[in-house]
């Protein structure tokens, strides 16, 4: 990675280190305390790429290499799945499992939208853009399900404590056990489909990386007619002068 695209990297990383600083901050002064947050899914995935979107920045300004891709990958896609479910799921009001939107003070709107729009738009922009291409394979779209199945498990069993639930469509206390059980496989499904996702354009940007023809790695083509380049009719270097003494002296020699 040259000099100038090291930091835009830093800067884009920095940028989302800042944005779940002030997303947590400002969703905090809002009704929600801190405690009452962390149960959500939202602020697991942005507590996860903050601090490796810090770490990130780090080896970028260090010149040391980018963290492993299948890491990187994880996180993406789990920062992405907060963006995509709260707009698609949870503020769509044609979805079965929309929730109310309350009236937020300015504060805590913004902050609602710096975790759930700005944060992952800016993880997937410095995934596509600085993270190292054509290292994902499709086995880690299986892998990367762990965290969110974790998740699943512990709402439930938080569920049965505080008998609240997090989101709609893992309420056991509406839809039931076996209605949690279809929405999580339809997640899980359309989790993996979405984990995949992100191999396929890893792979197609490494494709498309690897067709360009790098600047200046080309050889000087020869002039017409077969002819070596300019480059070879350079006179002898220096260490063909004591071979061309050694020759000198040995004729004398031979005249003597």
């Amino acid at each position: 990675m040259s000099l100038r695209r090291r930091r835009l990297a830093v800067s884009f990383r920095l940028a989302i280190v800042i944005s779940v600083l002030a997303g947590i901050v400002l969703t905090a002064l809002g009704p929600a305390t801190v405690t009452g947050l962390l149960p959500y899914f939202t602020i697991q995935s942005n507590v996860a790429v903050g601090p490796f979107a810090g770490y990130a920045a780090w080896r970028a300004w260090q010149h040391r290499p980018e963290p492993p891709s299948a890491l990187k990958g994880a996180v993406t896609l789990y920062i992405t799945i907060t963006g995509v479910v709260y707009h698609l799921v949870l503020a769509n009001p044609a979805s079965p499992f929309a929730m109310a939107q309350p009236d937020r003070a300015l504060g805590e709107a913004l902050g609602n939208q710096f975790l759930h729009t700005v944060v992952p738009l800016l993880a997937v922009a410095d995934w596509a853009l600085f993270d190292p291409r054509g290292r994902l394979r499709p086995r880690y779209a299986a892998w990367w399900l762990a965290f969110p199945l974790a998740y699943l498990g512990f709402a439930l069993v938080r569920g049965l404590i505080v008998h609240r639930y997090p989101y709609p469509f893992i309420d056991a206390g509406q839809l039931g056990y076996d209605g949690v059980g279809l929405s999580s496989l339809f997640f899980a499904f359309a989790f993996w489909v979405l984990g995949l996702l992100f191999v396929g354009v890893d792979r197609g940007l490494a494709r498309r990386g690897a067709t360009r023809p790098a600047a200046g790695a080309g050889d000087p083509a020869p002039a017409a007619g077969g002819e070596a380049p300019a480059t070879a009719a350079v006179g002898p270097g220096p260490d063909a002068a004591p071979a061309a003494r050694t020759q000198t002296e040995q004729t004398a020699a031979g005249q003597r």
